[in-house]
């Protein structure tokens, strides 16, 4: 089962964050664009993509204090070098800590991204005020992203994400990651053309990777597979219906 949204804590004490930090990149400038940022992992994440290349980063669990303190730490040491922080995961916004923690990156100067599926709106909702980007994967049209992401109902809910994000004013890209078990070229062609249609102006075709897929079979071959010159066609064709899009290996 899926968790419901719950209210998170307060915007009131900094004090005993715990989240549990699944890994950290301590400089990319690859995830939060035109940034210089490092990546905090959050553990856990309610979706089963087959493609899923952080397996290990599924199963929740309650994080310690320490955990977020040496973050904490890292981030002290690189004021004045990195820009922003970037919370992925996982899904980030299923701690209820988070809200905690991106007030306290705020506060030490920092912008704050997030990488979110959006599972939980009610929950984005909440952070808006207190972020400055967001990539949201989307995961297909409709019916389809329920059965990529191997879950029921989700697609509803990160519809109700996407609206967030249009309707808050908020710097975002939606992103979507292609694995041709998952998809035809046309229909990639197609929800890019939906999410054009919505209102989205910045959007990322991911490759996706094929080692160490949480599903076995998405590691091998696909017959019929796109070659990479027909995607990368198809998104020059697609560059007119938004201000930026990128083809991401």
């Amino acid at each position: 089962m899926i968790a419901t949204d719950l209210a998170p804590p307060p915007f009131t004490s900094l004090d005993g964050i715990r989240l549990p930090v699944a890994g950290m990149t301590q400089m990319t400038t690859l995830d939060y664009p035109d940034h210089l940022a490092c990546v905090v992992f959050l553990q856990g994440c309610p979706l089963r993509c087959g493609y899923c290349h952080n397996g290990h980063m599924m199963a929740p669990r309650r994080g310690d204090e320490n955990e977020w303190q040496a973050v904490r730490e890292f981030l002290e040491s690189r004021r004045g070098l990195l820009e922003a922080v970037v919370f992925s995961g996982g899904e980030p916004t299923l701690h209820n800590a988070l809200p905690a923690a991106v007030r306290e990156v705020k506060e030490m100067g920092f912008k704050v991204g997030l990488h979110t599926a959006g599972p939980y709106p009610a929950r984005l909702s909440r952070l808006l005020p207190w972020l400055d980007w967001v990539g949201l994967d989307v995961k297909g049209r409709g019916g389809d992203f329920d059965r990529i992401c191997g879950r029921p109902g989700i697609w509803q809910r990160n519809s109700q994400s996407l609206m967030a994000l249009l309707d808050g004013g908020i710097d975002f890209e939606c992103r979507t990651t292609v694995h041709w078990r998952d998809f035809s070229l046309a229909e990639v062609e197609r929800l890019a053309l939906t999410l054009a249609d919505c209102g989205v102006r910045r959007y990322a075709i991911q490759v996706a990777r094929t080692r160490q897929c949480l599903d076995p079979a998405y590691c091998q071959p696909v017959e019929n597979a796109p070659p990479r010159a027909m995607l990368a066609g198809l998104v020059k064709r697609l560059a007119p219906h938004f201000e930026r899009i990128e083809l991401r290996e």
